[in-house]
């Protein structure tokens, strides 16, 4: 039987930038990284970025991260202040901003 979610891997055209993306600007934990991709985590979900054409989604498909009430005013205020592009204006209940990585994947950092 499956006991939970393992790792999630995400193609990334490049690298570097995806990686400073995830662990400079999301604040992900750095495990590994070698030519081709790189292993890092956050919580307990661990993310793989390999280097890969990318395809990104046009549905509503985004994976959420959890953030703490008392940290979304400061994280939604640096990734604004960063000009990190947004996908989407939050319309449902509860504090969320929708973001892009630099490869278009859509992502939202959400309360609750």
């Amino acid at each position: 039987m499956i006991n939970g979610l393992n790792h999630i891997t995400m193609a990334v055209n490049n690298l570097d930038k995806s990686f400073d993306f995830y662990v400079e600007i999301l604040g992900f934990k750095p495990h590994a990284k070698w030519n081709k991709g790189a292993y890092l985590s956050v919580g307990e979900l661990w993310l793989c970025l390999s280097v890969d054409h990318t395809q990104p989604s046009n549905d509503y498909t985004h994976i959420a991260f959890d953030v703490s009430e008392q940290d979304f005013p400061i994280l939604k205020d640096r990734l604004v202040a960063m000009e990190v592009r947004q996908w989407k204006v939050n319309t449902s209940e509860g504090s969320s901003l929708y973001i892009l990585s630099p490869d278009g994947h859509k992502l939202e950092v959400h309360v609750g």
